[in-house]
């Protein structure tokens, strides 16, 4: 059947929501990044992983996302199904993953973005990290006020995917999300899906 491969904590959790929104029979399976295990799957060693039955591979978030939107359209998880609805789903899944995803890596990762070691180097770049992220929060936070979820189209894909980066920064941001009320209601709203309690469940018992 259809399997995910995803970490605890990673970007995984969406396409892992988004499955279990979907209803239909699938695999999660829980691996370390650059594992062996891994990496007989997916030699870049990340996730997430999609195997479907057939044996091919999909890689990178917003794509597997994407794709099992259009692969069980009845769960109406694409955001709309004309032109412009379409072009929105892109668009939001491109800020997560260009603008969001990568506004984190500064603060998961500094000693990449410095040749300086030292502990005041490492600060000063988590500092500009926090300073990436609540630019792109701005601008999420501005978008939802006066919605419940990201697209006009209901629950998404796109919500999905907003997931595991509002709770990165519930846990990294000075001050959670004190200064973004409508991504905090967002954020309480999809926590208590059924779906979305079932997965950070399943997920919780593998740490």
């Amino acid at each position: 059947m259809p399997t995910l491969y995803y970490a605890v904590g990673a970007c995984s959790l969406a396409p892992h929501i988004t499955l279990e929104w979907i209803g239909a029979p699938y695999e999660a399976i829980k691996v370390q990044y650059g594992s062996e295990k891994l990496l007989a799957i997916n030699p870049a060693g990340a996730v997430p992983t999609f195997r479907e039955d057939d044996g091919w591979l999909l890689t990178q978030a917003g794509a597997i996302l994407d794709y099992l939107a259009h692969k069980h359209p009845k769960a109406a998880l694409g955001g709309g199904d004309n032109l412009r609805a379409k072009a929105e789903a892109h668009r939001w899944s491109a800020f997560f993953t260009s603008d969001v995803h990568a506004a984190f890596w500064p603060i998961f990762l500094p000693d990449r973005y410095t040749a300086d070691k030292s502990e005041k180097a490492l600060r000063s770049v988590v500092e500009a990290g926090h300073k990436l992220v609540a630019k792109q929060f701005g601008i999420l936070e501005r978008h939802l006020s006066g919605r419940e979820f990201i697209l006009d189209g209901g629950r998404s894909i796109i919500d999905a995917y907003s997931f595991p980066m509002i709770r990165w920064a519930t846990k990294l941001l000075p001050g959670g999300l004190t200064d973004y009320p409508n991504i905090q209601a967002l954020h309480d709203r999809l926590k208590a899906d059924p779906a979305v309690a079932r997965v950070l469940e399943r997920e919780a018992g593998d740490r």
